[in-house]
């Protein structure tokens, strides 16, 4: 039997969570978040992406919070200012940029400017880095790449989706990140709901108060949530929201 808490944070991943296949945010959702904000909930968007990628989205909500981008990375408040920005190291990149070249592997980065997907830049000291991104169909490959970068304490390595890798600095984690939100606010991981469905929401869903598993997330990240919620196409952010904040 999971404890009731008095929740007074809300935070929500965004692919495969608040949007659904289509990657949009769905009517239910959307109202939700709204009765959560109206009861003085703060609502945090704490996402993979870079502002450039979900700006839009996050800005349909209407949300008066901070907000959470490139896993951790950057903290923003209320107002969008930059509160904090973790940057990866220069030498960082240009390992995991070989190993993309050895393993011949799909990557893409977040850079403080922009989103690298195609055309990787000749001259990475020129780019603050924020994150970079393996995406390997061959378990074996993925495998032999995620061992190296485990090697390295410099790293913090998790993934959005079965098939990828997901690197930023070691430290930078949505955990880390919704910590330092709730210091500003005044309250604790304690009064906070967090839901998501891949590894790089494991740190918050474990550390909050309520931690919630979509129920399209991968078979960890439901081992380690306190419950499960219906899937990101059956409005999960929405039930959860009227099970364990609107009480």
């Amino acid at each position: 039997m999971i404890e009731k808490k008095e929740i007074k944070l809300i935070a929500i991943d965004m692919d495969g969570t608040l949007l659904n296949d289509q990657h949009v945010i769905s009517d239910e959702n959307h109202q939700a978040i709204k009765e959560a904000e109206e009861k003085g909930i703060h609502v945090v968007i704490s996402t993979g992406r870079t502002r450039m990628t979900c700006d839009e989205l996050v800005n349909s909500l209407e949300l008066n919070a901070h907000l959470i981008t490139v896993n951790g990375s950057e903290i923003w408040d209320e107002k969008r200012e930059l509160v904090e920005r973790q940057l990866l190291d220069i030498k960082h990149i240009e390992q995991m940029w070989g190993l993309t070249q050895k393993h011949q592997t799909t990557c893409w980065a977040a850079t403080v400017n922009q989103v690298i997907r195609e055309e990787f830049p000749s001259d990475i000291s020129a780019h603050e880095w924020m994150k970079f991104g393996f995406d390997v169909k061959e378990d074996s490959i993925r495998e032999l790449i995620l061992a190296e970068l485990k090697e390295n304490p410099a790293l913090e390595v998790t993934n959005s989706s079965t098939t990828n890798l997901e690197i930023n600095a070691a430290g930078v984690n949505k955990a880390k990140a919704l910590e330092k939100v709730c210091e500003r606010l005044g309250i604790t991981m304690d009064n906070v709901l967090a839901m998501g469905d891949s590894l790089n929401d494991l740190a918050m869903i474990k550390e909050a108060g309520i931690g919630v598993a979509m129920g399209n997330a991968q078979p960890f990240v439901k081992e380690s949530a306190d419950w499960v919620t219906s899937t990101n196409i059956e409005d999960g952010v929405a039930v959860a929201i009227r099970k364990w904040a609107l009480l």
